[in-house]
């Protein structure tokens, strides 16, 4: 066997321990108050939900996020347009709609200025909008209150986490490090 053969078989099992660790290592925490609010574990607080428990608001790294009842953020598509998703059957693979309610009213959300109301997936489900922006989980969020959805470019256009206003939630853009005026060599040339 080649030494890059059995590098590569190496590096494959050592990523498929980490997997399978990763995997058996966690936990999904939660309790429900007594106002059927929850309250997920992974450093995350559900504030509020609806009565149906359709939706709710944590916060993330990136602030107060909608979530839906199991305190997973929510994502809206930049590719959507109020009323209407364009996540076709491929799409709703890894971004999973939020499914209205039972019943045709959607009730508020204490604490959310967004209009909530529904709208026809590309399925022909009924899903929830939130600002009119249809609203998605995210398959690759494995904990309420993670947000490794934010910011992925895919199906068409950007995922963000949706704010209470029904707005995205754009994530800080990191800081570039600081830089000296005489460059990186601090004025001395000649090395």
């Amino acid at each position: 066997m080649s030494a890059s053969l059995f590098s590569v078989r190496l590096v494959g099992a050592a990523a498929t321990l980490m997997l399978v660790a990763g995997c058996a290592s966690t936990t999904h925490t939660s309790s429900a108050s007594s106002n059927g609010s929850f309250v997920p574990g992974a450093g995350t607080s559900v504030t509020t939900s609806t009565p149906g428990g359709a939706l709710g608001v944590a916060t993330t790294s990136l602030g107060p996020v909608l979530v839906d009842s199991k305190g997973f953020t929510v994502y809206m598509l930049t590719a959507d347009t109020k009323g209407h998703s364009t996540c076709a059957a491929d799409c709703l693979e890894y971004w999973p709609l939020v499914p209205a309610p039972a019943g045709s009213d959607v009730p508020q959300v204490p604490g959310v200025s967004a209009a909530l109301a529904t709208t026809k997936a590309t399925s022909g489900a009924i899903m929830l909008t939130a600002g009119g922006w249809p609203l998605y989980t995210y398959i690759g969020d494995q904990a309420p209150g993670q947000v490794v959805g934010e910011g992925v470019n895919t199906f068409g256009g950007t995922w963000y986490a949706v704010s209470r206003s029904g707005e995205p939630v754009m994530a800080a853009a990191e800081s570039a490090p600081a830089t000296t005026a005489g460059g990186g060599s601090y004025g001395r040339t000649g090395y």
